[in-house]
């Protein structure tokens, strides 16, 4: 069998320096020096890194991340390293944790004839941007398609988030989830929350699939596992990744009740209680009555419609006509009223935080 390793190459203008600052301040060992009367390379290894330390490589100063659990314990506390050779070492969390900027007012309205681009995303999926400004990087709202359907290019992995949800909009997908048991479908209408760092896979896609995908923060890493299988042998369904339960919420097999705005009635997903109150999921179905001007207190209000037609009413604002496919958020304390709705309408509408309050005028 072929013998075969890989190895980052940085100058040095130290070496004898830099031999010693990797092993005896960051924990390297010393793998090769030579030549032995006048060194001018030395490899070093640790933490998954192969380095070669080279006096006579014309290149500029590299830089080495080391990520650990607890950055202050490799390097006396020190995190920000200048070798005496001239690298630069970081020292940085393993795990970052998960800091969502405070939201930025706005109301935003993204129409389907605003003519958005589609871009090329993770796995051949394309996606369409539906809060353009992410409301200074608290949120990101997608609309995801993949036109031809059949296997997805997906890979084991999982995302370092505060939440997420999968709305399935038309088509279906299939999804295996860490703990959840075998692969099943998601169905247009259904959704599921992906809690912080739980494994999952896209494996199948029907033609034409699209969903609607929320992520807090906006920009956020994401994994893939290598060592994972799924599904996994254990079946755990109520385990909670870092507070949150995993939701596959299913259409009819949900109660409805009424909607914090009269006029219309909600189905209740469950995300609320499964998150702990850090978000709220409703469908929102057209019901009797004239809907009233309201204002809310929540962080972040997003709406997607998913049928029908309404007029968007807010206080300062011309009046807005939507349809299918259009989304809207709604700052805090302002007015706002959905004018004329087709019996039909149907909305998504998502909440940070789950609970908030409601004021009719």
């Amino acid at each position: 069998m072929q013998n075969i390793r890989a190895e980052v190459c940085l100058p040095t203008q130290n070496l004898t320096g830099d031999i010693g600052f990797f092993t005896k301040s960051l924990g390297f060992r010393m793998d090769e020096i030579y030549p032995a009367d006048d060194p001018r390379v030395a490899v070093v290894s640790g933490f998954g890194l192969r380095l070669r330390l080279d006096a006579e490589l014309d290149a500029a100063p590299g830089q080495v991340n080391i990520l650990c659990d607890d950055p202050v314990l490799i390097a006396g506390g020190d995190t920000n390293l200048v070798a005496p050779g001239g690298a630069k070492v970081q020292i940085l969390h393993l795990a970052p944790p998960i800091e969502t900027p405070k939201p930025i007012d706005e109301f935003v309205v993204r129409r389907m004839t605003d003519q958005a681009p589609w871009v090329v995303g993770r796995a051949g999926m394309q996606y369409r941007d539906l809060i353009p400004s992410r409301l200074g990087g608290s949120i990101i709202a997608s609309h995801i398609r993949i036109p031809d359907g059949g296997p997805v290019p997906d890979m084991v992995h999982y995302h370092s988030v505060g939440f997420q949800l999968i709305y399935c909009y038309k088509g279906w997908v299939d999804l295996v989830y860490e703990g959840q048991g075998e692969p099943f479908r998601l169905h247009a209408g259904n959704c599921v929350i992906q809690p912080p760092e739980i494994r999952h896979r896209v494996l199948y896609a029907s033609d034409n699939i699209e969903v609607i995908e929320i992520g807090v923060p906006a920009e956020h890493i994401t994994t893939i596992d290598h060592d994972m299988v799924l599904p996994t042998k254990e079946f755990t369904p109520k385990r909670e990744f870092d507070g949150q339960r995993f939701v596959h919420n299913q259409a009819d097999a949900s109660d409805w009740r009424d909607h914090r705005v009269p006029g219309f009635v909600a189905r209740d997903t469950t995300i609320q209680t499964n998150t702990k109150g850090v978000a709220g999921v409703e469908v929102v179905h057209r019901s009797n009555g004239t809907p009233p001007w309201a204002s809310h207190t929540s962080e972040i209000l997003f709406t997607f419609v998913l049928d029908g037609h309404v007029t968007l009413q807010g206080e300062g604002q011309d009046d807005t006509p939507l349809v299918a496919g259009d989304a809207f958020v709604i700052p805090p304390g302002m007015k706002t009223r959905l004018h004329d709705p087709s019996d039909d309408l149907a909305l998504l509408e998502v909440s940070l935080p789950g609970a908030f309050e409601t004021h009719l005028a």
